[in-house]
């Protein structure tokens, strides 16, 4: 039987004790553009980077924001985006070229005393353009940062299950990512595709432990061309000591075989993979009644607000949510960001399902969401509160929530356009989903968890209208609980 040995829980931070410190600036600008805003933008943008624009990305998507101290001096840091179980299974790496305040090179970040340290000297960015297929924006952009998965850190509490969070955990960090960008008008670009094992040398991973998950390059107008720029195409193996993790590690194989049956082994397979999105969807023949989704009238809080006061809402309070909070929420986290693998503007692998318990006008039911309308289509009406409640297994999040979302995919649509890639690049949609559900509720004042499910239940209560689909993430999102302060005391 699998428990929680808590004496022999993995630490929070990769450390590389043996390599000198490379501080980041702390005086760097904070996004002051409103969140709602910066969620939906997805539009490209030019910028240049120093290293005060390098912290400043780092600190609101990976960063310590926050810190609670405990009666027993035990200390929990929360960090900018959500992490499953608080586990923070995802470590930052950065790939850069030579910038005002920091040199080329290859870098780890640990957010624990917000500094970089140095794997590697000298400018790799035509190497990682080599790894990813000749992407172009690798090239033109100063800087990348690279997501990894160290594997034990999250399976020690989930077990093989811990593949999906991989995806989930660097979708919300690239959620807070796409947002700062947006704040600071960034290019950027989420990738996919490329050559896994060419990306983990560079990084000197041992990949049973931990393995590349996605490549974000960041800003524009950077020399291209290794002669002009003295990059590097080769990169000799390294190996820096780190501080194990726990006293011993449990190795679950269902993790190492699925990761690397989803592996690119080339240049050639990376650019012959497919980067077309399936055709568009179709409808069902029967539709039902549609809700309109009204506009939101007001504004939410400023990006770098809502980042650093975000986190997991633990209970919620069963009250109705106003409707065009719903409708922001849905609205913006559903535009489609700049990837390697969605295409033109507007394509997605994710359909969204509800179940609606309290939202200002809109009758209590199940619906499917029609972005292109923002509207919501009732699939059946009626009290479900007990039953999302069970979909989000057994937990009381899922009934007292305002709403329930179940981020859904034809997954055999996904996997014959994008072979066994497709299953990285959709559970990490849905991360970037899930993140961008989070920012525009806290943006909004109220509150959003993800959340683990009953993955069959899921698609037979939505069916017939989602029998083909499965569920990738769930969402809850509600009015926060507030406890009195006498019982807070306690």
């Amino acid at each position: 039987m699998h428990f929680l040995d808590w004496e022999n829980r993995p630490l929070e931070y990769k450390l590389y004790s043996k390599l000198p410190a490379v501080p980041l600036p702390k005086d760097f600008p904070w996004p002051t553009r409103d969140a709602i805003e910066c969620v939906r933008a997805y539009e490209s943008h030019g910028g240049e980077v120093d290293a005060k624009t390098v912290a400043e990305l780092l600190y609101f998507s990976a960063g310590i924001t926050k810190k609670i101290r405990f009666p027993t001096g035990e200390v929990h840091s929360f960090r900018a985006a959500a992490a499953t179980g608080a586990l923070y299974e995802v470590e930052v790496y950065v790939v850069c070229g030579n910038m005002p305040g920091l040199s080329a090179g290859v870098y780890h970040f640990n957010p624990q005393d917000f500094v970089l340290r140095k794997l590697r000297t000298g400018d790799y960015r035509f190497y990682l353009y080599e790894a990813t297929g000749k992407e172009e924006e690798i090239l033109s952009a100063p800087l990348s940062f690279i997501l990894t998965a160290i594997y034990w850190r999250n399976a020690w509490k989930y077990q093989a299950r811990s593949y999906r969070h991989f995806f989930w955990d660097s979708g919300t960090i690239l959620a807070n990512l796409l947002a700062t960008t947006a704040s600071t008008q960034l290019r950027a670009k989420v990738i996919v595709g490329f050559v896994d094992d060419s990306v983990n040398h560079l990084l000197g991973l041992d990949t049973r432990r931990e393995a590349a998950m996605v490549v974000a390059s960041l800003g524009s107008g950077a020399t291209s061309g290794p002669a002009s720029t003295q990059q590097l195409l080769d990169a000799p193996k390294i190996f820096h000591e780190y501080t194990p993790l726990s006293k011993r590690e449990i190795e679950y194989p269902e993790i190492l075989t699925i990761h690397k049956a989803s592996t690119l082994t080339s240049t050639e397979e990376v650019t012959s993979w497919s980067k077309t999105p399936p055709s568009p969807k179709t409808e069902p023949d029967v539709r039902g009644q549609f809700h309109p989704l009204p506009p939101l009238q007001t504004h939410g809080k400023t990006l770098g607000r809502t980042i650093s006061r975000r986190g997991s809402t633990r209970e919620f309070s069963r009250e109705t949510i106003p409707c065009e909070y719903l409708s922001a929420v849905l609205d913006c986290s559903t535009k489609s960001e700049p990837t390697d693998f969605l295409g033109s503007a507007g394509g997605s692998l994710i359909d969204i399902y509800l179940i609606v318990n309290a939202v200002d006008g809109v009758q209590s039911g199940a619906y499917y969401y029609d972005r292109e309308l923002n509207a919501l289509e009732l699939l059946k009406a009626g009290d479900f509160r007990e039953t999302s409640g069970y979909l989000c297994l057994e937990q009381s999040l899922g009934a007292d929530g305002g709403v329930a979302t179940f981020l859904m995919s034809n997954l055999n649509n996904v996997l014959s356009v994008y072979e066994n890639r497709g299953y990285r690049a959709v559970q990490l949609e849905a991360g970037i989903i899930a993140g961008k559900m989070y920012l525009c509720a806290y943006a909004l004042g109220i509150g959003a968890t993800g959340i683990t499910f009953y993955d069959d239940a899921v698609t037979n209560f939505f069916s017939p209208h989602a029998a083909a689909k499965n569920s990738m993430l769930s969402v809850i999102i509600g009015v926060p609980y507030s406890r009195p302060k006498s019982l807070k005391a306690r």
